[in-house]
């Protein structure tokens, strides 16, 4: 095994508070009596609503089909009578057309949907259209079509495949726990993606402080004998954004504006892998996942198994509830997750941790001016100047911002939690990014 250092430049160690649900084992949630399936759960063309008000439905039909390459359909995730479509809350941010279904306690599964005991031998045209069939999009939170992913050009081979286990941000136990239970199934789901590809270096990466989880890949690798590595590598954030990775790992660096397929590189999170398994030898479609639900303001943080459009307010009863001290909702982790103003939302296909936050897990203080410390500069994992950025966007100076690669930013975060004068960096950027955005496409 290689001893180089697998780290990568930049990064922090913000307080883990996985303590609070790493030895919880995942709890299947029971199915909800409505479910909101937005049409827009993934990076690319929204699906279009495929059934109307009145139908009835069962667990797996098509309720909105994909709408284009970069697009994937959705399903229905328990049995019963679409009663609406329209627009409701999305844990994204603003309102987006949904199906709202409701239960009929039956929990009847489409017919098409049954274990094939042939699916290591199809070929990687037919793994690849049961991939996009079950609409799987990145479980990790970037929500990419994994078929889009699992499809480069034949200009750019994939030599190296990783699976992401890191798992950085703090709070969330939903990959760790999958991959103490479900390890052989992330595993023959990791077979599938390498047969795909046609690669022959595969990775397992984990952060160091899941050893009980590096010990069950390694040891279901031996049983099962893979040709692929765990590697445990040491605890930073951003660990499991997709470029530092591969910079870890392979020394790699992937280009500005690039992706990781110009290296020879794909990296596809645990959850995903798992999620391919079940599509390429069941036919199942992603109806559920698994959600941490957690923080200092909930009574009893779990790790649970729970419908696609289960509400938010669903997942927090069935954790106990939330503790009269709790003054924030986050979609996500608390780096790179998004706060909530409703519990009407859903669990979409992205959602990974839903935290209920203290006063004493939370900066509400409002910023200070810059004292140019560069703080931000030291831990920028993108080698950017988060500091220098900021200012300009604050000026209105897109232009500029553009110049010093605000589109090269990452989002994870960093700058933000070193600050000492609380300056909101990643909301400059994501403003910035949208603006630059528009005014590439008015020039186009």
């Amino acid at each position: 095994m290689r001893l180089k250092k697998l780290t990568f430049k930049g990064g922090v160690h913000p307080h883990e508070y996985k303590e609070l649900a790493e030895d919880k084992a995942i709890e299947v949630m029971p199915a909800p009596e409505l479910v909101i399936i937005p049409v827009q759960q993934h990076i690319g063309a929204p699906a279009e609503p495929v059934v109307a008000v009145g139908d009835e439905v069962k667990i797996g039909d098509v309720v909105c089909q994909a709408k284009g390459f970069v697009s994937v359909p959705s399903h229905a995730t328990v049995s019963g009578t679409v009663k609406a479509i329209d627009p409701r809350p999305h844990p994204v941010g603003g309102k987006v057309l949904s199906i709202i279904i409701e239960n009929d306690g039956k929990d009847e599964w489409s017919p098409d949907i049954a274990f094939d005991e042939n699916y290591a031998e199809l070929d990687a045209d037919e793994m690849k259209k049961r991939i996009l069939n079950a609409g799987l999009a990145g479980m990790g939170g970037a929500t990419f079509p994994s078929h889009v992913k699992l499809s480069p050009p034949a200009d750019k081979p994939i030599d190296t495949f990783i699976l992401n286990g890191a798992e950085c941000e703090p709070y969330l136990t939903a990959d760790h726990r999958l991959m103490l239970e479900k390890t052989r199934d992330i595993l023959e789901g990791v077979k599938i993606i390498m047969k795909i590809l046609g690669c022959k270096n595969g990775y397992i990466a984990i952060e160091n402080n899941k050893p009980d989880a590096v010990r069950a890949m390694r040891q279901a690798v031996k049983e099962m004998k893979m040709d692929a590595e765990v590697v445990s590598l040491p605890v930073k954030y951003p660990q499991g954004a997709e470029k530092q990775l591969i910079k870890a790992i392979t020394n790699r660096k992937v280009p500005a504006g690039g992706l990781p397929m110009d290296v020879g590189c794909l990296v596809h999170n645990v959850g995903t892998a798992k999620a391919i398994f079940d599509a390429v030898s069941s036919k199942k479609p992603l109806i559920e996942r698994v959600v941490t639900v957690t923080g200092l303001g909930i009574n009893e943080p779990k790790n649970v198994l729970a419908r696609i459009g289960t509400p938010f307010q669903n997942l927090i009863d069935f954790c106990g509830g939330l503790k009269e001290n709790t003054i924030k909702i986050v979609n996500g982790g608390p780096m790179m997750g998004i706060a909530q103003y409703t519990l009407e939302v859903p669990v979409i296909k992205g959602t990974s941790g839903i935290l209920a936050l203290t006063e004493k897990e939370t900066a509400l203080r409002d910023p200070d001016p810059c004292i140019r410390c560069a703080r931000c500069v030291d831990v920028c994992p993108m080698n950017l100047l988060p500091n220098e950025m900021a200012r300009q966007i604050e000026y209105d100076n897109f232009e500029e911002a553009h110049k010093l690669g605000v589109l090269d930013c990452i989002e994870c975060g960093s700058c933000s939690f070193v600050c000492p004068s609380r300056i909101r960096h990643v909301h400059l950027f994501k403003y910035a990014k949208l603006e630059i955005t528009k005014s590439l496409k008015a020039r186009a």
